[in-house]
């Protein structure tokens, strides 16, 4: 037997290691000594009463940003986003920094500017998002169709990273 495996049988009251495993096939978790909890793609949240479960590698954004547009155009915050570029007026570009596996990943998007009516956040052109990019357009709709800075804006990502 293992100490880990012993600690889990209670054979032992406390174990002291920079590093605990568990392994058996392909099922696999490892602990380290700075917190980090290391997690094979296949692990599961089970739900409350345990009927269902979720794939937690599938179930996190892989990519988010916040950014303002109008005057002082800037990321406030993001995750796995390496730049974004001001392609003009309510156009943008966001740079990914670890690449998804393919471009059917999925967007989420929204935005907040105080004087419009309707306004949403759009991507009108396929080719406008590849594994490394997505670009978007905030949009104004008050009976046309014209692109505007909102003052915050925030995107989010979910799917398989390469």
């Amino acid at each position: 037997m293992t100490k880990a495996a012993d600690l889990a049988l209670g054979k032992i009251a406390a174990l002291k290691t920079a590093l605990i495993e568990f392994t058996d096939g392909d099922d696999a978790i490892a602990v380290a000594d700075a917190g980090v909890v290391t997690l094979l793609t296949t692990a599961v949240a089970k739900s409350e009463n345990g009927a269902v479960t979720t794939n937690i590698a599938q179930g996190v954004a892989k990519s988010w940003v916040r950014f303002k547009g109008p005057d002082t155009f800037g990321i406030g915050d993001s995750l796995n986003v390496s730049s974004m570029d001001d392609n003009g007026t309510g156009d943008y570009t966001i740079s990914i920094l670890n690449d998804f596996s393919s471009v059917n990943y999925s967007m989420t998007a929204t935005g907040y500017k105080p004087s419009a009516q309707h306004g949403f956040i759009t991507n009108n052109n396929i080719n406008f998002i590849t594994a490394a990019t997505a670009r978007i357009e905030t949009v104004e709709h008050d009976g046309g169709h014209k692109e505007t800075e909102f003052e915050a804006s925030c995107v989010t990502f979910h799917g398989d990273l390469l």
